[in-house]
């Protein structure tokens, strides 16, 4: 029986290059995302907000009696705004914090059940911002801290039914969400491919990263024979940009 992988956010890069790698190595692999668009290598898309607290028993429901079981779950679901904080709303900060976290709190506890059938595992989409940020990013760099924070947390918790939790820290990586950030002006110039060869430029690798490569490292996580002694890591996928000190 094929392995299956739930996905939310799925329609974007990083999901959506994602659902291909897991795809390509076998795997069925169900989609959740607010756009119900179909997304190749989905066989499955369920189109649902993840940080509503209705949606949560529906998807895994769905999942269960058309697949019957669930071998990982990715959270990638995200939203980004580019604002100082003295700018940013309530209604914002709200937004970001129950798309970036609350949809991830109620996909493990509805998740669960099923991945302790499986030995199954859980792979969070957090970022490097959870560990070194830039300016007028402050409500995504905090949720995604508070969900490296939170995936230690559930692998204590799990570990003893068998499921692993872990957590991947993209840098910065060529999907819509990265061109919008630059279009909106989270960093300082006036065209939005010289910006991305710019910040190439920043990284070891001399370039960005491209959603295929995250998409590889999720897939190794989720693998229960190559990563199975691995829960409750931080994996930073940022082509060394964090290895480099900011004052060299």
């Amino acid at each position: 029986m094929k392995k299956v992988a739930l996905i939310t956010g799925a329609a974007g890069g990083i999901g959506r290059a994602t659902a291909g790698v897991f795809a390509e190595a076998g795997w069925s692999v169900v989609g959740v995302d607010r756009r119900g668009e179909a997304v190749e290598g989905i066989e499955h898309m369920i189109e649902a907000d993840m940080a509503d607290p209705e949606s949560p028993e529906r998807i895994f429901r769905t999942t269960e009696e058309r697949f019957g079981r669930l071998d990982a779950l990715v959270n990638n679901a995200a939203v980004q705004i580019c604002k100082p904080v003295v700018e940013t709303t309530a209604a914002e900060w709200d937004a970001v914090m129950a798309s970036n976290l609350r949809s991830v709190f109620l996909s493990m506890r509805y998740a669960h059940p099923m991945l302790a059938q499986t030995k199954g595992s859980i792979i969070n989409v957090s970022s490097v911002h959870a560990m070194a940020t830039s300016k007028n990013i402050a409500a995504y760099a905090a949720s995604k801290g508070a969900l490296l924070a939170f995936t230690r947390a559930v692998a204590l918790e799990f570990g003893a039914d068998g499921v692993r939790v872990n957590a991947v820290l993209p840098g910065a990586v060529d999907t819509p969400m990265l061109h919008a950030g630059l279009d909106r002006g989270h960093i300082d110039a006036a065209g939005t491919d010289e910006l991305i060869r710019g910040l190439g430029r920043k990284h070891v690798l001399g370039r960005v990263g491209r959603p295929e490569e995250i998409g590889s490292v999720i897939l190794f996580l989720a693998d229960g024979e190559r990563s199975s002694f691995i829960t409750g890591q931080a994996m930073v996928v940022d082509g060394g940009a964090m290895a480099r000190l900011s004052t060299e």
